[in-house]
């Protein structure tokens, strides 16, 4: 709704108020003109239309100068009593009406969609949309938010909103509160708006976020949509309509489990680089082997089970509704209960996986199993956010929560177009390597999460690097982590991978020389990347990195010099 629209309807529903307010005037001040009075001589005096509504509009206002021209008679007093009465409940009647006015929610939301239109359009920087503000939404707007990227909320719940309203974020989020599934309200988020760089539909509705995606891929369908999906046949309902990233964060948690117990360097290379920047990571203790209890058979248990199998472990299923799960052998029981833990084998098992849906349920399966062994390496399921003190308490050795996995998927997609390519590649480099990179990230960049980004030689965003390579000169990848201030020191930054037409290079040396259209991932602080791409737009900057020489300033003394 446009401005013009909210006018529209404020002075629609504003029709009977200022009618009254009209009327009471128009009848008071034919009054005042017909209402004869007396001059200072006794001679019959009658006011003009203006003396009329002069008198009529200092009265009705309650501000009062007094009666002028000449003191009124007492027919005129008793006009004056009357239209003072008349104007004035019209009056309260009017602003009654104006107060509920803007009070009703329609007219509110009327408003706040026209402002959010307008705060969409006038971003003019790269954004993403994300459709649900619930526990992943928060985080992963969080964590985009200190990547420097600008994001767009829209959720149907009014308490979120108030939430997202209070949160400190170090830029302006545009936000609505309306129901994403309504394709209205999706181009109002600005689907179609050329800034737009993808949507997230993040909702905890597996029905909304699949109405969301076939939405996006009806009405833009080149714009990238990642989905979270708990349920298959919604999952694959939207692999029909070209979602580009379908979230299953129980599918996810399974294969970064198995990752842990088969590579901890590439598990623990991904969480790095997945992360808020600035975040700490504690090494990730080694899974045991042996005999394992799993409570739960859910789509949480399925995916831990089969990992934990894979991993050539020996699982015992504990399960309270075993036709409901099709769990076909396992110990019918919820795991809370200390005899069904010992039926299980709880004395001589080496882990336990706390996987219901229930928070204090899995709290109380691992604590009971505790008190039996209390050397038990812990999985253990947390679903809502706001018990988090509880677990942090508890401490458990690996808490899954399918909020913080689908943000750090979400993250990897959205940070830089190319990470998500990298972390894919490198599942697929030995335990070895990805602990050799890591070794070289913590070197350069501390143990801290970095920050990732992709950089592109071409366009204006390289134009120093175009040009130098266009004069005969080769900038190498060194060139862009050195620093242009002092000595030419070389910056905390590490590229991670260099793509050259279908060729991909895993951590190319730094004395790699560049092309036009390589695209290259680097990690590195904030700082230095602000400074990289400072260097990749400055000719005279880079000239100097490159060649160690001041760039003549004018193009007099560069054809001098050449």
């Amino acid at each position: 709704m446009n401005l013009n629209q909210i006018i529209f309807l404020i002075l629609r529903r504003m029709r009977a108020p200022l009618l009254m307010v009209i009327i009471s005037y128009a009848i008071a001040l034919i009054g005042f003109v017909l209402i004869p009075g007396a001059d200072d001589h006794g001679q019959a005096y009658r006011l003009s239309f203006f003396d009329a509504f002069y008198i009529l509009s200092y009265t009705a206002t309650t501000i009062g100068f007094g009666e002028i021209p000449y003191p009124f008679t007492g027919h005129q007093r008793m006009w004056m009593t009357f239209a003072i009465y008349f104007t004035v409940i019209a009056w309260f009647y009017a602003i009654g009406a104006i107060i509920a006015l803007f009070q009703e929610a329609s007219l509110k939301q009327a408003i706040k969609t026209a402002r959010f239109k307008r705060d969409v359009c006038n971003l003019m920087e790269p954004f993403y949309l994300i459709c649900g503000y619930g526990e992943t939404g928060s985080e992963l707007v969080r964590a985009l938010d200190k990547n420097e990227l600008r994001v767009v909320v829209l959720e149907i719940s009014p308490e979120r909103m108030s939430e997202l309203e209070m949160t400190d974020y170090q830029f302006y989020v545009p936000h609505l509160c309306a129901d994403a599934k309504l394709s209205e309200v999706l181009l109002f988020a600005g689907i179609k708006n050329p800034m737009c760089r993808g949507v997230a539909a993040l909702t905890d509705d597996d029905h909304a976020n699949l109405a969301i995606s076939v939405a996006i891929k009806l009405i833009k369908p080149q714009l990238p949509v990642l989905a979270r999906v708990e349920n298959d046949v919604v999952a694959a309902n939207m692999a029909s309509f070209g979602t580009d990233h379908i979230i299953n964060p129980y599918k996810i948690f399974g294969e970064h489990l198995a990752m842990r117990l088969n590579a901890l360097g590439t598990y623990l290379l991904h969480e790095w680089l997945t992360r808020a920047p600035g975040d700490a990571i504690a090494p990730p203790a080694a899974i045991p082997k042996g005999k394992w209890i799993a409570c739960g058979f859910g789509r949480f248990g399925k995916s831990v089970v089969s990992s934990l199998q894979n991993g050539a472990m020996d699982v015992t299923i504990i399960e309270a509704d075993p036709k409901g799960t099709q769990c076909k052998n396992c110990i019918v029981g919820s795991g809370v209960e200390s005899h069904i833990l010992q039926q299980a084998g709880i004395e001589q098992a080496t882990g336990i996986v706390a996987g219901t849906d229930n928070d204090i349920n899995n709290l109380s399966i691992v604590m009971t199993a505790l008190e039996v062994n209390p050397e038990l390496f812990v999985i253990i399921r947390k679903n809502k956010r706001h018990n988090d003190p509880l677990f942090d308490h508890f401490n458990a050795d690996i808490t899954m929560q399918p909020s913080d996995v689908i943000a750090h998927t979400c993250l990897s997609y959205m940070v830089s177009p190319m990470l998500a390519e990298f972390l894919t590649t490198a599942r697929h480099q030995t335990n070895a390597w990805a602990n050799a990179v890591i070794a070289q990230l913590v070197s350069k960049l501390g143990e801290q999460v970095p920050d990732t980004w992709d950089i592109t030689i071409e366009g204006e965003m390289a134009f120093a690097v175009c040009s130098l390579l266009q004069q005969g000169l080769q900038p190498t990848l060194k060139h862009l982590v050195t620093s242009y201030a002092g000595n030419r020191h070389e910056m905390p930054v590490v590229p991670l991978m260099l793509v050259r037409g279908e060729q991909k290079y895993m951590l190319p040396e730094l004395s790699t020389p560049l092309q036009i259209g390589d695209k290259i991932l680097c990690c590195g602080m904030d700082q230095a990347k602000s400074i990289q791409r400072y260097v990749m737009h400055d000719i005279k900057t880079l000239h100097y990195i490159v060649t160690g020489t001041e760039m003549p300033e004018t193009w007099i003394g560069r054809w001098l010099k050449s």
